[in-house]
């Protein structure tokens, strides 16, 4: 006869065996455990490539007529286009950037020999760009050289002209608010030296015209 305990012995063997067997059904239908599941991979933003855009702003600045002992205040909008490229290297980005403006700065004042003007009719630069991106921001610094159109004229007398190299410096900040495009607001100083005025233009008393000027513009570029 099967005593008492056998029969609890039984009993208990049965429910510990269900009670495995239950557990090892739930296991095989999770999967393994392999501690916590993996962290999300953050994608950063990625400024490397060629890029091409349009900007425009304003422009003012000074231009001391030499001699004639005047000075002139030429302002005014600028517009044109912008091409560029982008290496990253970690967060750091360099590059090269060029430009070219129709420019609309100019000022006129009373002279001893009438009315003096400046005109900077057009404007373009070639600058090293360096940068630190924060993911989508890039603040960055900028500097280069500058050329531009100078025209000066004394009316009744005459008008001269030079295209002109000299430098520019500054910064901005360039924001990618969509995948391949990214707008920008910068500020360039740029100094184009001395323009000439000859005998011809000056009544005989030739003399040289200084252009310096500050830009702030705004852009929208395209990066292929």
């Amino acid at each position: 006869m099967i005593s008492k305990f056998t029969k609890l012995g039984i009993a208990t063997l049965a429910l510990l065996s269900t009670s495995f067997a239950a557990d090892a059904a739930d296991m095989s239908s999770r999967g393994p455990d392999y501690g916590d599941s993996p962290r999300t991979v953050v994608s950063y933003y990625n400024w490397t490539g060629f890029y091409a855009g349009i900007s425009g702003g304003y422009g003012w600045g000074t231009s001391d007529w030499e001699t004639s002992l005047i000075s002139t205040k030429p302002k005014g909008g600028l517009i044109g286009g912008t091409a560029g490229y982008n290496w990253q290297s970690g967060a750091i980005v360099y590059g090269l950037e060029g430009d070219m403006s129709y420019s609309m700065i100019k000022d006129s004042t009373d002279c001893a020999l009438g009315t003096c003007e400046v005109d900077n009719k057009w404007l373009a630069t070639a600058r090293g760009r360096i940068g630190y991106a924060f993911d989508r921001f890039l603040p960055y610094f900028t500097g280069g050289a500058a050329f531009g159109e100078v025209k000066g004229s004394v009316l009744g007398f005459g008008s001269f002209s030079e295209t002109k190299v000299g430098w520019t410096v500054g910064g901005g900040l360039e924001y990618a608010f969509i995948d391949n495009w990214t707008a920008k607001l910068e500020y360039l100083y740029v100094d184009l030296g001395n323009t000439s005025c000859n005998a011809a233009c000056s009544g005989g008393d030739p003399f040289d015209v200084t252009f310096k000027t500050s830009i702030v513009r705004g852009g929208v570029n395209y990066k292929f």
